[in-house]
């Protein structure tokens, strides 16, 4: 019985992995030792090793990966300096502002997302169809599923702009399907983690927050009411989390990407025992020039010399008499056993609780919440009287230096406060258009129907 349940989850990972096809694929019977789709979630272990896929891949090649969108949308942006002087995978013309439709690392981005998104799809279809799950369970794997999908296309959204939103696996109606309006996105956003929401519990189903819960759902429903400026609804949201006893805020600046904090509220695990996490190798060099990313300038000069965060998160390197910055916030590299790649900190939720008090004009309330990550870098707390623009400004400023390299921290909340263009003296070449990237030319080929092409490319 143990042959069998381990076949049936290998089986389960084949069938994610060749569901991720574009191509429509020849039917044919199912061989006897295997289990269809459908019977994947009639069986708990089955379902579970389905969801256990999807979270492998995330880890793997997605917008989520710890490396991913922090590396690309942070060299997009004045936070990374890219060095490959002849790289093939498109970084240089992002970090130049010059990609194109064809851009590999534009294409990369986009397929790896809507084949997780396939995947979430199967999960939500399986569970949605299961006659044999128990409630609670049908309950948690769909709802962990509808999160995941909603946090891809939340940044498929950021990045694109107008996309296709797919939710379903059927092939015909998939091959076919036009663009959603940006604004659009937005509402089913708000429809679907409300969905996740509603099925998801608080209580983490891991005591190491690699699942996501119901307050990871809420985080990002308040990060969708910002983008459509409802800005008391994402208040209350916000204000909910930041109240549970699920977290607290980390006071000492070196255990900040400790694995075990509770202010986490959501990380990755390394694929196997011991493993760095992906941004402690993609921003790594040492007593050499940089071949890849190293801190920009722009970036360094933005911190007091007294930061705490300078100290701890940020390394020098110098060679040849020059001198280089690396971000340095995940220390283990050999034998990790305590780093996670954090995906959602409590401290996100502070300095959006701070844009959104500002942004309803309650400045003394939303004071707190700025000055709690200053405090901890032992920087002076901000007082007040400060204009609601200055103090939207500070908050800018302390988002880029407490999560450079994070999520691309630095290109969405210029995006969401509508500053762009604040880019144009580090970024020679950036443009008004550049807000968004270029669908790729690959899938417009493939399905004219997504046409046309963002504006200036």
């Amino acid at each position: 019985m143990k042959t069998y349940k381990i076949s049936y989850i290998i089986f389960v990972l084949f069938l994610l992995q060749i569901c991720t096809s574009c191509e429509k694929m020849i039917e044919v019977n199912t061989p006897d030792n295997q289990i269809t789709s459908q019977q994947v979630y009639e069986d708990v272990q089955t379902a579970n090793a389905a969801l256990a896929g999807l979270y492998a891949t995330l880890w793997d090649n997605s917008p989520l990966a710890g490396d991913q969108t922090g590396k690309l949308l942070g060299t997009y942006s004045d936070d990374l300096d890219y060095y490959a002087t002849a790289s093939t995978t498109g970084i240089l013309e992002l970090s130049n502002n010059t990609q194109v439709d064809s851009n590999p690392a534009v294409y990369a981005y986009w397929s790896s997302a809507y084949q997780k998104i396939y995947t979430a799809n199967a999960i939500i279809e399986g569970t949605q169809n299961s006659t044999a799950l128990p409630a609670a369970e049908k309950n948690r794997i769909k709802g962990e599923a509808l999160l995941i999908r909603s946090i891809l296309y939340y940044y498929l959204q950021q990045i694109f702009g107008d996309i296709p939103y797919p939710d379903s696996t059927n092939y015909q109606i998939n091959q076919s399907l036009t663009k959603v309006a940006s604004a659009e996105v937005l509402t089913r956003l708000e429809t679907d983690l409300g969905q996740s929401i509603s099925l998801l519990v608080d209580e983490y189903r891991n005591t190491e927050r690699i699942f996501p819960n119901r307050k990871v759902a809420l985080l990002m429903l308040a990060k969708v009411y910002m983008l459509q400026n409802k800005w008391s609804e994402s208040e209350g949201i916000l204000k909910e989390i930041k109240q549970s006893s699920l977290y607290q805020f980390e006071t000492n600046i070196t255990k900040v990407f400790n694995k075990s904090g509770a202010h986490i509220l959501w990380q990755l695990k390394p694929k196997n025992p011991g493993d760095a996490t992906r941004e402690a190798a993609a921003y790594y060099f040492i007593n050499v020039a940089p071949s890849n990313f190293a801190l920009s300038q722009n970036l360094i000069t933005a911190f007091n010399s007294g930061d705490l965060r300078k100290q701890n998160w940020i390394a020098t390197v110098s060679f040849n008499g020059n001198a280089w910055y690396r971000a340095d916030k995940y220390k283990n590299r050999t034998n990790n056993t305590t780093e996670y790649s954090v995906i959602f900190r409590l401290e996100e939720v502070y300095l959006l609780l701070a844009e959104v008090l500002a942004q309803q004009n309650k400045i003394p309330e939303a004071l707190p919440y700025l000055n709690a990550t200053r405090q901890r870098a032992g920087i002076a707390s901000l007082i007040l009287p400060l204009s609601k623009e200055t103090f939207l400004n500070e908050v800018l400023l302390e988002n880029r230096k407490e999560f450079f390299t994070e999520m691309g921290h630095r290109f969405l909340d210029l995006k969401r406060l509508n500053q762009l263009n604040i880019l144009f003296p580090a970024k020679p070449n950036w443009k008004e258009y550049h807000k968004v990237w270029p669908l790729p030319q690959k899938d417009l080929l493939l399905n004219p129907n997504l046409n046309p092409q963002n504006n200036g490319y």
